[in-house]
Protein backbone atom coordinates (compact mmCIF):
# COMPACT_ATOMS: atom_id res chain seq x y z
CA UNK A 1 0.00 0.00 0.00
CA UNK A 2 2.97 2.69 0.98
CA UNK A 3 4.34 1.63 -2.87
CA UNK A 4 1.19 2.72 -4.49
CA UNK A 5 0.87 5.81 -2.54
CA UNK A 6 3.89 7.12 -3.22
CA UNK A 7 3.48 6.68 -7.39
CA UNK A 8 0.05 8.60 -6.82
CA UNK A 9 1.60 11.74 -4.78
CA UNK A 10 4.08 12.62 -7.61
CA UNK A 11 1.34 12.09 -10.24
CA UNK A 12 -1.22 14.75 -8.73
CA UNK A 13 1.74 17.32 -7.95
CA UNK A 14 2.74 16.89 -11.36
CA UNK A 15 -0.76 17.29 -12.08
CA UNK A 16 -1.56 20.45 -10.09
CA UNK A 17 1.21 21.85 -10.94
CA UNK A 18 0.46 21.57 -15.12
CA UNK A 19 -2.63 23.25 -13.68
CA UNK A 20 -1.07 26.43 -12.25
CA UNK A 21 0.88 27.18 -14.76
CA UNK A 22 -1.52 27.03 -17.18
CA UNK A 23 -4.19 28.90 -15.46
CA UNK A 24 -1.16 31.37 -15.41
CA UNK A 25 -0.62 31.43 -18.60
CA UNK A 26 -3.99 31.78 -19.74
CA UNK A 27 -4.48 34.85 -16.91
CA UNK A 28 -1.27 36.71 -18.39
CA UNK A 29 -2.70 36.31 -21.68
CA UNK A 30 -5.78 38.01 -21.01
CA UNK A 31 -4.55 41.74 -21.33
CA UNK A 32 -1.71 40.99 -23.95
CA UNK A 33 -1.84 44.59 -26.29
CA UNK A 34 -4.26 46.02 -24.39
CA UNK A 35 -4.76 49.17 -22.70
CA UNK A 36 -6.12 49.98 -19.89
CA UNK A 37 -9.08 52.80 -19.55
CA UNK A 38 -7.41 54.51 -17.17
CA UNK A 39 -4.35 54.89 -18.31
CA UNK A 40 -4.62 57.79 -20.07
CA UNK A 41 -7.56 59.45 -17.49
CA UNK A 42 -6.37 62.99 -15.86
CA UNK A 43 -8.07 65.00 -13.18
CA UNK A 44 -11.15 65.64 -13.92
CA UNK A 45 -10.86 69.52 -13.12
CA UNK A 46 -11.00 72.34 -15.42
CA UNK A 47 -7.73 73.54 -15.36
CA UNK A 48 -4.43 72.93 -16.77
CA UNK A 49 -1.36 72.40 -14.46
CA UNK A 50 2.77 72.44 -14.68
CA UNK A 51 5.52 72.24 -12.72
CA UNK A 52 8.90 74.11 -12.01
CA UNK A 53 11.13 73.21 -9.87
CA UNK A 54 9.95 72.35 -6.65
CA UNK A 55 6.20 74.53 -7.24
CA UNK A 56 3.53 72.50 -8.79
CA UNK A 57 0.58 74.20 -10.35
CA UNK A 58 -2.53 72.67 -10.67
CA UNK A 59 -5.69 74.09 -11.68
CA UNK A 60 -5.12 76.77 -13.66
CA UNK A 61 -8.22 78.02 -15.64
CA UNK A 62 -9.95 81.17 -16.40
CA UNK A 63 -13.22 81.17 -14.23
CA UNK A 64 -16.28 81.73 -15.96
CA UNK A 65 -18.00 85.01 -15.03
CA UNK A 66 -20.34 84.28 -11.89
CA UNK A 67 -21.30 87.83 -11.24
CA UNK A 68 -21.24 91.19 -12.98
CA UNK A 69 -17.97 92.27 -11.72
CA UNK A 70 -16.70 89.72 -14.38
CA UNK A 71 -17.31 89.86 -18.22
CA UNK A 72 -15.33 87.63 -20.65
CA UNK A 73 -15.47 90.18 -23.43
CA UNK A 74 -12.36 92.83 -24.46
CA UNK A 75 -11.60 95.09 -21.93
CA UNK A 76 -13.62 93.01 -19.07
CA UNK A 77 -12.29 91.42 -15.92
CA UNK A 78 -11.74 87.89 -15.33
CA UNK A 79 -11.02 85.64 -12.19
CA UNK A 80 -7.65 83.58 -12.58
CA UNK A 81 -8.30 80.47 -10.61
CA UNK A 82 -4.79 78.50 -9.67
CA UNK A 83 -3.00 76.20 -6.89
CA UNK A 84 0.52 77.14 -6.54
CA UNK A 85 2.03 74.20 -4.54
CA UNK A 86 5.73 74.73 -2.87
CA UNK A 87 6.96 71.08 -2.01
CA UNK A 88 10.07 71.92 -1.14
CA UNK A 89 10.84 70.45 2.43
CA UNK A 90 12.23 73.26 3.82
CA UNK A 91 12.66 76.18 1.20
CA UNK A 92 10.22 78.70 0.75
CA UNK A 93 9.54 80.36 -2.52
CA UNK A 94 7.68 83.50 -3.87
CA UNK A 95 5.62 84.37 -6.59
CA UNK A 96 7.03 87.45 -8.03
CA UNK A 97 4.71 88.01 -11.06
CA UNK A 98 2.10 86.69 -12.98
CA UNK A 99 1.47 87.83 -16.47
CA UNK A 100 -0.35 87.13 -19.84
CA UNK A 101 -1.08 88.42 -23.27
CA UNK A 102 -4.87 87.71 -22.95
CA UNK A 103 -4.84 90.88 -20.66
CA UNK A 104 -3.14 93.86 -19.71
CA UNK A 105 -2.62 93.26 -16.19
CA UNK A 106 -2.86 90.19 -13.85
CA UNK A 107 -4.05 92.09 -10.36
CA UNK A 108 -2.80 90.08 -6.94
CA UNK A 109 -5.00 90.76 -3.62
CA UNK A 110 -5.66 89.20 -0.57
CA UNK A 111 -1.73 88.14 0.36
CA UNK A 112 0.40 88.93 2.97
CA UNK A 113 3.43 90.59 1.28
CA UNK A 114 1.68 92.80 -1.46
CA UNK A 115 2.91 91.82 -4.92
CA UNK A 116 5.06 89.14 -3.93
CA UNK A 117 3.43 85.93 -2.58
CA UNK A 118 5.60 84.07 -0.47
CA UNK A 119 4.84 79.95 -0.74
CA UNK A 120 5.97 77.96 2.43
CA UNK A 121 7.96 75.06 2.46
CA UNK A 122 5.17 72.50 2.20
CA UNK A 123 2.36 74.45 2.05
CA UNK A 124 0.08 76.46 -0.97
CA UNK A 125 -1.11 79.33 -2.25
CA UNK A 126 -4.74 79.30 -3.98
CA UNK A 127 -6.83 81.97 -5.98
CA UNK A 128 -10.22 81.01 -6.51
CA UNK A 129 -10.18 78.76 -3.45
CA UNK A 130 -10.69 79.75 -0.02
CA UNK A 131 -7.46 78.05 1.98
CA UNK A 132 -10.15 77.02 5.31
CA UNK A 133 -12.43 75.64 2.95
CA UNK A 134 -9.87 73.16 1.28
CA UNK A 135 -9.59 69.76 3.07
CA UNK A 136 -6.56 69.14 1.08
CA UNK A 137 -4.69 72.42 1.71
CA UNK A 138 -1.60 72.06 3.96
CA UNK A 139 -0.92 73.95 7.24
CA UNK A 140 -0.03 77.82 6.27
CA UNK A 141 -2.05 77.78 2.66
CA UNK A 142 -3.04 81.42 2.07
CA UNK A 143 -5.66 82.21 -0.24
CA UNK A 144 -5.31 85.05 -2.78
CA UNK A 145 -7.70 86.37 -5.78
CA UNK A 146 -6.04 86.74 -8.86
CA UNK A 147 -7.91 89.36 -11.40
CA UNK A 148 -7.23 89.52 -14.78
CA UNK A 149 -7.98 93.10 -15.64
CA UNK A 150 -8.57 94.59 -19.82
CA UNK A 151 -9.08 91.13 -21.33
CA UNK A 152 -8.08 91.05 -25.04
CA UNK A 153 -10.20 89.72 -27.57
CA UNK A 154 -8.31 86.49 -27.30
CA UNK A 155 -10.10 85.60 -23.75
CA UNK A 156 -12.92 83.32 -24.56
CA UNK A 157 -14.75 80.54 -23.61
CA UNK A 158 -13.51 77.19 -24.60
CA UNK A 159 -9.81 78.95 -25.65
CA UNK A 160 -6.48 78.24 -24.20
CA UNK A 161 -4.49 81.85 -23.12
CA UNK A 162 -0.64 81.36 -21.96
CA UNK A 163 -0.30 82.64 -18.65
CA UNK A 164 2.86 83.16 -17.16
CA UNK A 165 4.01 82.24 -13.47
CA UNK A 166 7.77 83.88 -12.11
CA UNK A 167 9.00 81.69 -9.22
CA UNK A 168 11.67 83.63 -7.24
CA UNK A 169 13.43 80.28 -6.87
CA UNK A 170 11.68 77.96 -9.58
CA UNK A 171 11.83 80.49 -12.57
CA UNK A 172 9.46 81.16 -15.35
CA UNK A 173 6.66 78.80 -16.56
CA UNK A 174 4.15 79.49 -19.02
CA UNK A 175 1.27 77.50 -18.96
CA UNK A 176 -1.58 77.16 -21.39
CA UNK A 177 -4.76 78.25 -19.53
CA UNK A 178 -7.76 77.26 -20.66
CA UNK A 179 -11.18 79.66 -20.57
CA UNK A 180 -14.12 77.99 -18.54
CA UNK A 181 -16.72 77.51 -21.04
CA UNK A 182 -19.20 78.03 -18.22
CA UNK A 183 -22.75 75.32 -17.69
CA UNK A 184 -24.02 76.65 -21.18
CA UNK A 185 -22.08 77.87 -24.08
CA UNK A 186 -24.07 78.92 -27.04
CA UNK A 187 -23.13 77.69 -30.06
CA UNK A 188 -22.29 80.30 -33.34
CA UNK A 189 -23.18 78.07 -35.62
CA UNK A 190 -23.26 81.01 -38.45
CA UNK A 191 -19.52 82.32 -37.32
CA UNK A 192 -18.35 78.66 -36.99
CA UNK A 193 -19.13 77.54 -40.84
CA UNK A 194 -18.24 81.75 -42.13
Amino acid sequence: MTASTARIRPARVATGVALALGTMISLSACSAGQISQTATQVAAVNGNGADQGTVSLRNVHVAYPSSDEFVLEPGGRAELIFTAINTSETTPDRITGIESEGAAEIVVTGATGGTSIEIPAQASVASGVPADQDPTAPEGSQSITAVMEDLSENVRPGLTVPVTFTFEQAGDVTVSVPVDPGPVTPRLEEEANG
